[in-house]
């Protein structure tokens, strides 16, 4: 199962290293970033499935990043957590007028930071937590790592799997052999992007299987995609 991505974007070490070990301890890849410009940019790179925004960061306020988020047809509906000292309720509802999905308020203890982020995923991205994916006429059980198709099962190698899984989680969304190859292989693994071509060819194969409607999009200079229907 691929975990969920989130990204922390902190300026305060200590409590950026402290929401990573607590995140990575419940199985959340995380990502943390110190700086609103830092964080914009790796955001157009990649979207995670949840976004911890402290209100005060440098260079682009956490505030601003937020609305210039929403303004951004990627990131529209990016589940978003805002962690402010702020406290005051005027403080509140601007952030979240602003687009925040939700407000926390330093000090916070770290299992109702833990509790909110998993209410939020439930809430706003379900297939993040779901045990079972469906899109069109194909089924992907995460807990059985079995897949199929009018259901009639389909043999896939791990990476194939994976690969599908994470697609499916994003159906109509169109990702680039790097955005793949970042979450399906790991932003720290090196290989060849041509790599991706691979496995999609193995993929669109097997859960084709000569007969049925081809499922995955090949979009000329872009990349792949999942058809919705």
């Amino acid at each position: 199962m691929i975990a969920p991505r989130i990204m922390v974007v902190e300026d305060e070490e200590p409590l950026g290293v402290l929401l990573r070990y607590n995140l990575e301890s419940e199985g959340y890849q995380v990502e943390v970033v110190t700086r609103g410009d830092e964080a914009e940019i790796r955001l157009q790179e990649n979207v995670p499935d949840l976004l911890v925004l402290d209100w005060m960061v440098p260079a682009v306020s956490g505030i601003e990043l937020c609305r210039r988020l929403r303004m951004r047809p990627e990131t529209e509906r990016l589940p978003i957590i805002m962690l402010t000292a702020r406290g005051e309720e005027s403080d509140r509802v601007r952030g979240l007028s602003t687009g925040a999905d939700d407000y926390l308020v330093k000090p916070f203890s770290t299992p109702e930071f833990m509790a909110r982020i998993k209410a939020l995923l439930r809430r706003a991205k379900p297939e993040v937590l779901s045990s079972v994916l469906k899109v069109g006429d194909i089924m992907l059980d995460r807990e059985s790592h079995r897949v199929y198709r009018k259901k009639s099962e389909i043999r896939l190698g791990p990476t194939e799997f994976r690969l599908l899984e994470f697609m499916m989680r994003h159906p109509g969304r169109v990702f680039s052999r790097s955005q793949l190859l970042d979450n399906v292989w790991g932003e720290t693994i090196y290989i060849d992007e041509r790599t991706v071509d691979v496995h999609v060819g193995r993929l669109r194969k097997a859960v084709n299987n000569g007969r049925m409607p081809d499922v995955i999009r090949t979009i000329r200079g872009a990349g792949y995609a999942i058809r919705e229907d």
